[in-house]
């Protein structure tokens, strides 16, 4: 205590000495020094940058404004901290710097360091700046809806607890806007908290937008000297603006046939979209509650041009046109067509359609390049005709059946040699209804499978002498018959050089030979007349008695061999 005392009575002494003679005493002032803290943290405020020497200082002082005394630090003696309500319980002295807890910005002012060294007192004044972040910014007073035309305050945009004053910009799909007295009008005010300090930015934006708004992101960024910027969310608003255009399309996918659904849908260009329209069906004005109108089961005539438009304004119009496509084919004769062998038949095939068809022609399985037009039918013309007609996803098709009928004809009666003494006659006809067979005589009969009028029956026997077999095909339109030698002998039927029976020879190639057998028969015994009639012209000329050149015995193997050729 008695130290204290003695304290005050030097420094009461050294003020005395001051105010009555300034020549002893020189205060030196050093340049004044900022030092930077955040809001709410501890700060420690150097004195002199720290270069004060404690064996040289007596005691340091720190105080604030003019009057404001904080503490007092008497070397090697503990800090004496004032009743300053502000900092006793915030401050505290650390190697003669002033240590201050909890900034706040009302420590935002200038603190002195008074040191007295033996018979001087020097002064350090130091700048405390104190700053705060800004808070995020966050939109109010935020509006859904932008009308066209007209002036619209979006939203406020509003950062809290800075220092200094945070700055706020609106952005519109990330390009800044900017106050232009029209479209554009920006408020911005700053408002300080009594209690803290710290600045309150709020930042208006009244918006008057356009159709290409539509979908625009909108956003506001806080700026600030100490922090990175922050953008807050973005947000769309809702353009209205009227119809300027309706549009009618055709939901259904086309090409359109007779008995198709077709879905028209109307669209408007305007927001909020209109919820009626009126359709113009045939001519006939039809409201709607909806966008959407479906023609059911659709005909060719129902081929034409739709329209829809506005309830309340029909100048506001769109058309499209809808064609209805079909196919017609009708053929000259369908169904079952009987004709006569030899008689003519000409198709024809009356195409109607809505656009340019392809026709085709089938056969049963075959492709035909024609219509089918016959001068003289044949059995081979019998079959089921196929007409196909196609268009643009349509198709129909028309079929009839021709059945080309006559009376059998045997076409040929052969025979050949079977197994054994067997023999196979074979009776090859042509008619249609399919004949039937009717054989002379017994046997195994096996028919063939009748294709194109043609069939072909089969006998087999084993004759026991010489036969004439008949072969008689008949059906409901007539009948044929044909007959044929058959003989017992194995040799009755005989190979030809290329393999074939002389059986398989017609009877006309039979006879043919017969005449020739005959005409050779007919020179032989021309030749033995001659010979004969020059054996006695000798015998009667000659006066020799030279024996003939050939004798009884042979003249009789002549004669033999003469009629051996005779028999063949």
């Amino acid at each position: 205590l008695s130290t204290n005392n003695e304290c005050l009575k030097f420094e009461y002494q050294i003020s005395l000495q001051i105010s009555q003679s300034c020549l002893l005493l020189c205060v030196l002032v050093s340049a004044l020094e900022t030092v930077t803290s955040k809001y709410g943290d501890t700060i420690e405020i150097p004195c002199n940058n720290g270069r004060v020497v404690e064996a040289e200082v007596t005691f340091v002082k720190w105080k604030y404004d003019k009057d404001g005394n904080i503490l007092v630090k008497h070397r090697d003696q503990n800090a004496t901290v004032s009743n300053d309500v502000n900092y006793k319980n915030r401050v505290s002295i650390k190697d003669f710097s002033l240590v201050i807890t909890q900034v706040a910005m009302a420590d935002q002012r200038t603190f002195t360091c008074m040191v007295v060294v033996e018979e001087d007192i020097l002064e350090y004044p130091v700048q405390l700046a104190i700053y705060k972040v800004p808070s995020q910014p966050q939109i109010t007073n935020l509006t859904t809806v932008m009308a066209i035309g007209k002036p619209t305050t979006l939203g406020k945009c509003r950062s809290e607890g800075a220092n200094p004053a945070a700055n706020i910009t609106w952005f519109k799909n990330k390009t800044p806007l900017v106050t232009d007295g029209a479209a554009i009008k920006i408020t911005t005010n700053v408002d300080v908290d009594e209690e803290t300090g710290l600045s309150t930015t709020t930042s208006t934006l009244e918006y008057t937008a356009v159709k290409g708004d539509i979908d625009a992101k909108f956003t506001c960024q806080v700026q600030h000297i100490k922090s990175a910027n922050m953008d807050s969310s973005p947000l769309v608003f809702t353009v209205n603006y009227p119809t300027e255009k309706v549009n009618l399309q055709v939901v259904s996918q086309g090409p359109f046939k007779e008995g198709d659904n077709v879905t028209l849908k109307c669209t408007a260009d305007g927001n909020p979209p209109p919820s009626s329209y009126n359709f113009y069906i045939n001519g006939e004005e039809k409201t709607v509650d909806s966008s959407t109108y479906t023609l059911t089961n659709v005909t060719r005539e129902n081929t034409g041009e739709y329209k829809c438009s506005l309830v309340d304004n029909e100048d506001i119009v769109a058309s499209v046109p809808i064609t209805v496509e079909y196919l017609d084919v009708v053929l000259s004769s369908t169904g079952k067509i009987v004709k006569k062998l030899g008689e003519s038949l000409e198709m024809t095939v009356d195409v109607k359609a809505s656009g340019t068809p392809q026709t085709s022609w089938k056969k049963g399985n075959a492709k035909l390049n024609s219509l089918p037009k016959f001068d003289k039918l044949t059995y081979s013309d019998s079959g089921v005709y196929e007409c196909i007609v196609s268009m643009a996803g349509l198709k129909k098709t028309q079929t009839f059946e021709l059945v080309v009928e006559g009376s059998p004809v045997i076409k040929n009666l052969i025979k050949e040699r079977g197994e054994g003494m067997t023999k196979v006659l074979k009776c090859a006809a042509e008619g249609f209804p399919k004949p039937t067979v009717q054989w002379s005589v017994n046997g195994s009969n096996v028919e063939s499978a009748s294709e194109h009028g043609k069939v072909t029956y089969s006998l087999t026997i084993v004759p026991n002498g010489n036969l004439t077999v008949s072969c008689t095909v008949s059906n409901v339109l007539g009948s044929d018959s044909k007959s044929i030698n058959v003989s017992a002998l194995v040799e009755d039927v005989t190979m030809d050089k290329q393999g074939k029976t002389l059986n398989e020879y017609s009877d006309q190639t039979i006879l043919a030979v017969g005449i020739v057998v005959g005409l050779m028969l007919a020179v032989l015994a021309i030749g033995l007349a001659y010979w004969l009639y020059m054996k006695k012209f000798r015998q009667g000329s000659w006066k020799t008695g030279e024996k003939e050149d050939g004798s009884a015995e042979e003249s009789k193997k002549l004669e033999e061999n003469q009629s051996q050729k005779a028999d063949m």
